[in-house]
């Protein structure tokens, strides 16, 4: 029996994952069915099935969150009753059973880097080999992205940016796992594919190179900058987890130390701020007091 293998693009949004996933799929690796297609915000097509995004979107919503959630609410404090975590493990499931066999599967949908648990824990179910591509893109060009499509300030992107790049580096340490830069793939697809065939083991053979010299279109990388990221936290916690995952994608292992402490800071100061606010809202804040004198 052939071993089944899946690979999760994770990462933060807008870091070049729409781009790894169409370039893998063109170098042998397999989509799931029904995908999200162009739009303003990706002419060149998201790549990741609708089928995913919507059984996530609705684990999401019941629990008030969405992708754009800075909290870190979800992944460290809500308890998830035995249930209600194996009814959406059983709808991942179904999902990954229904995927293409015959090659890895390349699983692309932005909401899993923080659902990876219960991600991993049905393709492990399902009999699949989790590897990961982690895409890495420099913070600064993620937040005028962002700012481009969605009109997003940059205190959010700069949350979003770190949230999601720490949770997935940590949600894939102990599986095979290659760090890829967005502009490295740019400038030189061929190696970026190379780097992610020899880290994962798997057969990855551009049938048609030209086809994916077209697609890799640099001008469609329009937010450009480079330098120190901006770090908007009073620390240097931004600019130290780029350079660590900047790093692990020239084939340099991240400190798993600095990461780990950067971590542990910024959920310890996101819950003292989120639980105040809370409170304030709640209990303080003017519609919470009107009426007392």
């Amino acid at each position: 029996m052939l071993e089944r293998q899946i690979v999760f693009v994770l990462g933060m949004g807008r870091s070049g994952t729409s781009v790894i996933a169409r370039v893998l799929s063109l170098c042998g690796a397999l989509l799931p069915h029904r995908l999200l297609g162009a739009n303003e915000g990706n002419p060149t097509g998201h790549w990741e099935p609708i089928d995913a995004l919507k059984l996530n979107e609705a684990f999401l919503s019941r629990h008030g969150a969405t992708w754009y959630d800075p909290t870190l609410r979800l992944q460290r404090e809500v308890l998830f009753d035995d249930q209600e975590r194996e009814a959406y493990v059983r709808e991942i499931l179904a999902f990954l059973e229904a995927c293409p066999v015959g090659a890895p599967v390349i699983i692309k949908e932005p909401r899993i880097t923080g659902l990876s648990n219960f991600w991993l824990e049905a393709a492990r179910r399902a009999g699949f080999i989790a590897k990961s591509v982690i895409s890495i893109r420099h913070p600064d060009q993620v937040a005028a992205s962002l700012a481009a499509r969605d009109g997003a300030s940059i205190e959010l992107s700069s949350v979003l940016w770190l949230k999601y790049s720490l949770l997935a580096e940590r949600s894939s340490r102990g599986l095979p796992r290659v760090f890829v830069e967005y502009s490295n793939l740019l400038e030189d697809w061929r190696r970026q594919v190379g780097r992610i065939s020899e880290g994962l083991g798997i057969d990855l053979s551009p049938s048609d190179e030209a086809t994916i010299d077209r697609f890799v279109d640099r001008s469609l990388h329009r937010q450009k900058c480079s330098g120190e990221p901006s770090d908007l936290f009073g620390q240097s916690w931004t600019a130290d987890v780029y350079a660590a995952l900047s790093a692990a994608a020239r084939d340099v292992p991240p400190s798993i130390h600095t990461l780990d402490a950067i971590s542990s800071s910024f959920t310890a100061c996101e819950r003292t701020f989120r639980v105040s606010l809370d409170e304030f809202h709640a209990r303080f804040g003017p519609s919470a007091l009107s009426g007392v004198e």
